[in-house]
């Protein structure tokens, strides 16, 4: 017990979700932590063991592909968007061999496509935003060049969670022999439930891959990324071959794989279903709404109006409020270009929550 209880100590030293609003992850949804404590030792890695685990992650890679236009969609749960973001790139490099590759990104894009240009050896290039601070189409058309091997697209940028015309750069992809992957991680669990209809998915012809974080508006527990491909050739573009395994070949980018993100994920969804989902994220634009009406009374003006449930506010000085708001144990996140603070209103930030900061806001403020 006495390890139990230091363990304890340090875990409270943790800010709870409740004083958050910075971060894409949020509280899992109770189903989710049962469905992890059933599959705790599970380990996809070694599918011949597994067999039922491997058969449940089909199931959910299937669930997701309906929601994102494409039943027969091919892939698996992984980390997180990282992860599924170096996938679709690696994949679209192996099938389109070029000598010198590159990819052509928004300069909104989140920075795990640094990561990918050291570890892949692609060069990135980086197309300019409009206004609205989505890609410009024109400039990316400007820098696709021979040695192009995919475009990439936003849907739900992490900064102000605006979606990228994925229905534009599907064109350029088709007309350059392309791959076009969606960065969704985000969106990916928010579009499909809006009431405006925003296309993003496999619905438009160029899309080849697509990132969606279950763990995020998917309420499934960390980890639970996803990658999800047109169809099953960009797999086999993945392949390794696994001697001494149950399988012949791994198409994944770790070995040893969790079980808990596949089952976490698989429940939330079967247990909210379509409708509960759309509840779920219904509310949390509606206490979008509310954040957005209060702090624009308080004279903070969104950056763009929100599509989704990201937002951020105009700001002469967000460092200085970020530290103050975090003295007070409430924890939001700043944007360089424009200055401004962000926030993320998942599902643990209910209207208490909304009316609890803003009373402190409007402390450290007045």
């Amino acid at each position: 017990m006495d390890i139990i209880n230091e363990l304890m100590s340090y875990r409270e030293r943790d800010i709870p979700y409740s004083r958050v609003l910075s971060s894409m992850c949020t509280v899992p949804h109770p189903v989710a932590v049962k469905a992890h404590e059933i599959f705790i030792e599970t380990n996809l890695g070694d599918p011949g063991i597994f067999v039922g685990t491997i058969e449940l992650e089909k199931k959910t890679i299937e669930m997701i592909g309906e929601l994102l236009n494409n039943r027969n969609a091919s892939g698996y749960i992984c980390s997180g968007g990282t992860e599924a973001n170096i996938q679709g790139i690696r994949a679209a490099r192996n099938l389109k061999k070029v000598k010198d590759p590159n990819i052509v990104i928004p300069k909104s894009a989140h920075f795990s496509f640094e990561k990918i240009g050291d570890i892949l050896g692609v060069e990135i290039r980086r197309a300019a935003l409009n206004k609205d601070y989505t890609v410009s189409i024109s400039d990316v058309d400007r820098l696709v060049d021979e040695n192009t091997v995919a475009l990439v697209g936003i849907a739900g940028t992490t900064e102000l969670g605006q979606v990228d015309n994925i229905k534009e750069l599907g064109k350029i992809a088709e007309e350059n022999g392309v791959f076009l992957h969606v960065d969704a991680a985000f969106g990916g669990l928010v579009l499909p439930f809006l009431s405006r209809h925003i296309p993003f998915d496999f619905e438009i012809r160029g899309v080849s891959s697509i990132t969606v974080d279950p763990h995020k508006m998917g309420m499934a527990t960390i980890p639970a990324g996803g990658i999800l491909f047109r169809d099953e050739r960009f797999l086999r573009a993945l392949e390794v071959e696994t001697p001494y395994l149950t399988s012949k070949y791994q198409y994944t980018l770790t070995g040893t794989r969790p079980g808990t993100g596949v089952a976490s994920t698989y429940a939330v969804l079967k247990h909210l279903g379509y409708d509960g989902m759309k509840e779920m994220v219904d509310g949390c634009i509606r206490n979008t709404r509310t954040l957005v009406e209060e702090m624009e009374v308080l004279g903070f003006e969104p950056v763009v109006e929100p599509l989704m449930n990201v937002v951020s506010f105009h700001a002469k000085n967000p460092e200085e409020i970020k530290e103050e708001l975090y003295r007070r144990k409430w924890v939001i996140s700043t944007i360089r270009n424009p200055k401004a603070i962000r926030m993320v209103i998942m599902p643990h930030v209910t209207e208490e929550v909304i009316g609890s900061f803003i009373s402190d806001f409007r402390k450290i403020i007045s």
